[in-house]
């Protein structure tokens, strides 16, 4: 590496933002995003697809530091031959992939793998062959006790693989770190990195108003995946709460796999309109609005690998409450709010209330500055930071 230039990074990813799904892995673009302020990022991601015969490559511009190369491969629908037929096309799209990484911005310094387990096996590929170097960022729940899908000897024998050739093992939370060391993933160079909030979360505070309203607002978000956001639980707290007083209103916002079954389980507690409100997907941009119009932010989750939107709960200026899940154990403190035990819904509803009586002791500018360790700026240096000790133990 030419220490006079930018560190050139390639980032894998087995997941992230496509044709098909605009949202997946959208956190690793922002990851990418943050390091390409002080790095020069290009981003290879492959992705299967049933409706073509031959690999097409993609290129896309983030910003000029940042660039994205997807190839998409061709993957059988059926047939016994199905299995092998798409694992072969996948490692030809890597090659394929490489090559025209290499013809657009010539040989990375470093590589990121991002989600284990087969993105990593082209770094681990380029390191073994180009001595290149390589760091990894997990994100998945699999780790988590309460998910639990990490299983079976192939898959935890190449993950270990792969993990103990890496320069650095950088999940998104502490939680996530412990579970990952649990299953004897250990490692000499475990660093947790944050996930990245959007700049508007940070900015909404000056460009738009608070509405007045004589109702207490509360917001929760979610992906309406049951086994993971335990809505239904939060529902069960909200109804409890409602018997008592009326004085507040649960803005939920988002969509997801069990939408219709939360929709149908509202209606069988009997809670008032009034009282509930689903809003549906919102843009982004329109949830950060709906941060800042709320008083406080509420989490009942059973599992988060990380819990993005306690993140930007924070960086809104928005006290949380949120049960013991993701990042809520490093950052929810009694200044910008209260941690809950899983699926204790009579202490959820005792700290809602008390917020809902005491929100004038929690300052919001403070907590909003809190909320700016989630910044691009903040999380890219930190990552830059990894590659800057990694390359330079490699030199001496």
């Amino acid at each position: 590496m030419n220490k006079k230039n930018k560190i050139k990074v390639l980032f894998l990813s087995a997941w992230y933002p496509n044709r098909y799904d605009a949202m997946a892995g959208l956190f690793v673009r922002k990851h990418a995003e943050a390091v390409s302020l002080y790095c020069d990022v290009t981003v290879l991601y492959l992705h299967g697809d049933k409706n073509i015969k031959d690999a097409e490559i993609i290129h896309q511009t983030i910003n000029p530091n940042a660039r994205e190369i997807i190839v998409y491969y061709p993957e059988k629908r059926k047939g016994i031959l199905r299995k092998f037929i798409k694992f072969f096309n996948y490692f030809h799209a890597n090659f394929i992939g490489y090559k025209e990484v290499k013809k657009t911005v010539g040989v990375p310094d470093i590589a990121h793998v991002n989600v284990l387990t087969r993105t990593g096996l082209l770094a681990y590929w380029l390191k073994k062959t180009k001595d290149i170097p390589y760091v990894i960022t997990e994100h998945w729940t699999r780790y988590l006790p309460s998910n639990n899908t990490y299983k079976g000897y192939f898959r935890k024998t190449l993950t270990q693989l792969i993990l103990r050739d890496s320069e650095a093992v950088m999940p998104v939370s502490n939680q996530l770190k412990n579970a990952m060391l649990m299953h004897g993933l250990k490692h000499a160079n475990y660093k947790v990195i944050n996930n990245v909030v959007d700049d508007f979360f940070y900015d909404t505070k000056s460009t738009e108003p608070r509405i007045i309203s004589s109702k207490k607002r509360i917001l929760h978000v979610s992906c309406f995946l049951e086994k993971a956001k335990n809505v239904k639980g939060l529902l069960n707290v909200v109804k409890s709460i409602s018997n008592k007083r009326e004085d507040f209103e649960l803005i939920i916002i988002g969509n997801g796999p069990d939408y219709d079954e939360i929709l149908k389980y509202t209606k069988e507690l009997k809670i008032k309109p009034s009282i509930v409100s689903f809003i549906g997907e919102k843009t982004p941009e329109e949830v950060a609005y709906f941060f800042h119009q709320s008083d406080f932010f509420i989490l009942f989750s059973n599992y988060e690998t990380a819990g993005v939107v306690i993140a930007e709960s924070l960086a809104s200026g928005v006290p949380v409450i949120s049960t013991k899940v993701g990042i809520a154990t490093d950052y929810i403190n009694e200044e910008n709010g209260f941690l809950v035990d899983v699926k204790d819904e009579k202490e959820f509803a005792e700290k809602v209330s008390y917020m809902l009586d005491h929100l004038e002791i929690y300052d919001r500018d403070f907590i909003k500055k809190q909320g700016e360790i989630f910044s691009f700026d903040r999380v890219g240096k930190d990552i830059e930071d990894v590659y800057n000790n990694v390359l330079l133990n490699l030199s001496e």
